[in-house]
């Protein structure tokens, strides 16, 4: 629908009842993943959200596809976080490096959404959306500019990924560390591991980190 269109046809009372009760049913979702629980009734789901049952099939066909609106509403936001932090970097090494450092704080920030990703696993990492599109595309750049010596990018991406979540699932398990600390050191040894030596790989990690957007 074009912006044109939309203006001459504003939201009914009706469409933004809908949205809400969507947006109500993503939430309650999103609740059930971050605590690994996704074998809840539709029932469950549609108490949680505050909607009455039969509202629940105007909006999904089924719980599998609830909970996969519900992982995208939150790869959705991560990518909104990210592409504003990384927006004034030329560097693609450094966007990468950024890119992991952030996301490593993310999950003192926003804990419960970065459960949802690991409660979705490595499947987080074959997705079309989300973190990884943009981080192979990184480290094909870094690769292209000479930054990373890997044979293969979506070989990188997957030790990437794999470096990342579980870096999450320590911080997730261990409140009392330092994300800051441990995230940078986590995304200098993955740095290395991509072809850096260890100073330049300490000097990415030791800048400072532009001020994270609200979210």
């Amino acid at each position: 629908m074009s912006a044109d269109h939309a203006a001459e046809h504003p939201p009914t009372r009706l469409d933004r009842r809908k949205e809400r009760t969507r947006a109500a049913l993503i939430a309650a979702a999103g609740e059930f993943l971050a605590e690994g629980r996704t074998a809840v009734s539709i029932q469950q789901i549609t108490d949680a959200a505050g909607v009455g049952f039969g509202s629940f099939y105007n909006h999904f066909d089924s719980k599998e596809a609830l909970f996969e609106a519900a992982v995208e509403s939150v790869l959705d936001i991560y990518v909104a976080f990210r592409d504003e932090i990384v927006s004034g970097y030329d560097d693609p090494a450094e966007v990468f490096a950024v890119s992991f450092r952030m996301t490593g704080r993310l999950q003192r920030q926003i804990p419960e959404m970065v459960r949802v990703l690991l409660n979705e696993g490595t499947r987080v990492l074959t997705r079309g959306t989300g973190l990884a599109p943009r981080a192979l595309t990184d480290i094909e750049a870094s690769i292209k500019a000479g930054r990373f010596d890997i044979e293969s990018a979506q070989l990188g991406l997957m030790a990437a990924g794999g470096a990342l979540l579980g870096l999450l699932q320590l911080l997730d398990a261990e409140p009392d560390l330092d994300a800051g600390e441990v995230s940078d050191l986590m995304t200098a040894r993955v740095l290395r591991g991509f072809g850096m030596t260890k100073e330049d790989a300490a000097d990415l990690c030791s800048r400072p980190l532009p001020e994270p957007p609200a979210l």
